[in-house]
């Protein structure tokens, strides 16, 4: 298995929702990121520099804050075509499927060929092999229904200049998209992540951040933000630390955020 750079990030949010939902007590349950550890057969010792504390709490928290939005949409739009940029290998169809969307993962080919030997085929669930500043990507999605675009632990990955790409190929190609973005707080990704829990011990850098989800619409006309939410939000339910991490003035302000927009 060959993953490079940013790649292997995909690893932090596999092992952390594995190592959850084995817990007694799991706040999310993820049994296929359990089956696909098991089917890696990768020893525990090198994959415990994926889960550390705060990455451990912060993918628990937007897994928990973006399935309840994903199902939300789906309540209003039960036909939509869900779009989900770098799915790495997520199983967020199989927890939010009500039988009639449409979903299509996109990500490197690579990691969308390790995909495919974990995942089953299912005839509304696509598979698009492309980068997500490929401009070509859009033409792959079946047009007509609600778009709802999940951007999910990427956006931090990428420039500013490369995020406002990303977002101009989402206006001219999906009228009307509901897009779902995970935020990372602008100080945060000044030092590319050589002090983050998890992502220091990977060959990935942070690049891009911002203090306010208003800040992403300066990037993109015709952008409008529904929502802005911490991760404090969830975090701050079920630790102490989680709830000194979102008390703390500065603290507080340095964890993710997931956005939601219009377009």
């Amino acid at each position: 298995m060959e993953l490079n750079g940013v790649e292997e990030t995909l690893l932090i949010p596999l092992v952390i929702k594995a190592n959850e939902t084995l817990r007694k007590k799991p706040r999310i349950t993820d049994n296929k990121a359990v089956e696909i550890l098991k089917e890696l057969n990768i020893d525990r010792i090198s994959l415990s520099k994926f889960d550390k504390f705060i990455s451990h709490e912060g993918v628990v928290a937007r897994t928990i804050m973006l399935d309840a939005a994903v199902k939300k949409a789906i309540n209003q739009w039960p036909n939509a075509n869900i779009i989900s940029i770098g799915c790495g290998l997520d199983a967020r169809f199989e927890r939010v499927d009500n039988g009639i969307i449409n979903w299509y993962n996109l990500d490197f080919p690579n990691v969308i060929e390790l995909r495919k030997k974990f995942f089953d085929e299912n005839p509304r669930v696509h598979l698009i092999a492309k980068s997500a500043l490929d401009t070509s990507w859009p033409t792959d999605i079946k047009k007509g229904s609600k778009t709802i675009i999940i951007l999910e632990g990427i956006l931090m990955y990428f420039s500013k200049d490369e995020v406002e790409k990303l977002f101009n190929i989402i206006k001219e190609n999906f009228d009307g998209a509901i897009i779902m973005a995970e935020l990372m707080a602008e100080l945060c990704a000044k030092n590319g992540g050589k002090n983050h829990d998890t992502v220091k011990n990977t060959n990935a850098k942070f690049k891009w951040g911002v203090k306010t989800a208003k800040d992403v619409e300066l990037l993109c006309p015709g952008l409008k933000t529904v929502s802005d939410k911490s991760l404090n939000v969830v975090m701050k339910r079920y630790t102490l630390r989680g709830k000194l991490f979102a008390a703390i003035p500065f603290i507080k302000d340095m964890n993710d955020r997931l956005a939601i927009y219009s377009i």
